[in-house]
């Protein structure tokens, strides 16, 4: 399986779970407008599954972070191949949506390339205007070591964010299922 691949099916899947999510809101809103207990019910049992998906991620994802860093590193060479490629060439009508993402990423990680000699590279042909992929400041930090720091080093702010969003969901759970125990125990209906 190549990066291409694998890069395609990251996209599939971030695409079906944003559709899900539109999909589960949308019974919550719905639900809560009509105040209708099935869809809030379903919009409970939704957020349950989707929970519980989310914790079995979390500790697969803890307990495999180094195959999860390798795979970031496959990508991003795959991405800044691309990119490279992409800027270097004379057809400056191409789409350089691969160049864009490796901006992205440098700018978010604060690094530059590679290795050692691709971020000097780099940097080079930024000066020279050829490219414009590294951050303004030309750092000389190597992108496999900013990616393995981030989830070695810095797991733990992965996780926070992952225990943020718990708790936000364990709230919504919440709520939904109060509003349907008083649509049901009121006496309107």
């Amino acid at each position: 399986m190549d990066t291409h691949t694998i890069s395609l099916s990251g996209v599939h899947i971030l695409i079906a779970v944003g559709a899900v999510m539109m999909v589960v809101g949308f019974l919550g809103c719905y639900g809560a407008i009509q105040e209708s207990q099935c869809l809030l019910g379903t919009f409970f049992a939704c957020l349950v599954i989707l929970f519980a998906c989310e914790v079995a991620a979390g500790i697969w994802g803890f307990m495999h972070k180094d195959t999860v860093s390798k795979e970031m590193i496959n990508f991003y060479d795959s991405v800044y191949d691309k990119g490279m490629t992409d800027s270097l060439s004379m057809d400056k009508n191409k789409e350089q949506a691969a160049a864009t993402v490796l901006k992205v990423f440098h700018e978010t990680l604060s690094c530059c390339g590679k290795g050692q000699g691709t971020a000097i590279l780099t940097s080079i042909t930024d000066r020279l205007g050829i490219t414009d992929i590294c951050p303004k400041n030309h750092l000389q930090t190597s992108c496999h070591q900013r990616i393995e720091e981030l989830f070695s080093d810095k797991i733990y702010l992965i996780g926070i964010a992952a225990l943020v969003v718990a708790v936000i969901m364990i709230f919504e759970m919440i709520f939904s299922m109060v509003l349907c125990c008083g649509i049901r125990n009121s006496p309107v209906y």
